[in-house]
């Protein structure tokens, strides 16, 4: 519990244990691969990625990882921030380690990030889940995320995430040495704006660090991992 304490929240976090919620009309379903351009193994589970985030109904994100880097290449987009984030769910995956490529499927699955049919699979159990219909517009050279009155939860973390499209990268050394690595919806940085419980609110902020040209935001329990609404926003 601690360990989530520290890395998803801040602070301890928990679901109110109250009716379910009411699915919403267009939710859309969260999926964070954590890959490296280290790994020998990512570049078909980072071209899939690419494919789900041309869905609408999906936010897809990759999250680079540093802990490949000693074989020889730096990921360039690597933050131990992410792979702390990736510890956390293998904590609640009961997984003894961490790997790459692993794609997290709405906090509530794990599954390899180069398997279609069950990554597929994973996704179609996730639309089934209770979801608030989170929006998020921009504001003021900022941004804006609307939340809707909710008596069913509290304690949930809101959090922005700013990422890239897209990154073509040469790699010269370590596992992918002589190739050229595309990925997408690079995530660049994210936040934690505030703990949310449930009231109708309206949340203005900004880019902190200027990275990332594309925003979405999440909100998530830190006790479970599980996902409870997102939204993404262009800002191209």
């Amino acid at each position: 519990m601690k360990i989530l304490h520290r890395i998803f929240t801040g602070a301890l976090l928990w679901i109110a244990a109250s009716a379910p919620l009411q699915a919403a009309d267009m939710p859309m379903t969260v999926v964070e691969l954590y890959t490296s351009q280290g790994c020998s193994s990512c570049p078909p589970a980072d071209a899939y990625l690419g494919k789900l985030a041309a869905r609408p109904d999906v936010l897809a994100l990759s999250f680079h990882v540093d802990y490949w880097d000693y074989i020889g290449w730096k990921d360039t987009f690597a933050d131990p921030r992410y792979t702390a984030r990736q510890r956390a769910f293998s904590v609640i995956f009961e997984q003894r380690y961490v790997y790459t490529p692993q794609m997290v499927v709405h906090g509530s699955y794990q599954v390899v990030g180069s398997d279609p049919d069950v990554i597929e699979d994973a996704i179609e159990k996730a639309r089934e889940m209770p979801s608030v219909l989170v929006t998020l517009t921009e504001k003021d050279g900022g941004y804006e995320i609307n939340l809707p009155g909710t008596a069913n939860l509290k304690d949930i973390d809101v959090i922005a995430v700013f990422f890239d499209e897209k990154h073509e990268t040469e790699i010269d050394r370590g596992e992918n040495s002589g190739r050229k690595i595309a990925n997408y919806n690079v995530v660049r940085d994210f936040k934690e704006l505030l703990r949310w419980n449930g009231d109708a609110r309206k949340i203005q902020f900004k880019n902190p660090h200027s990275k990332g040209n594309n925003c979405a935001v999440i909100l998530q329990s830190a006790l479970t991992g599980k996902i409870v609404g997102a939204a993404q926003l262009a800002n191209k």
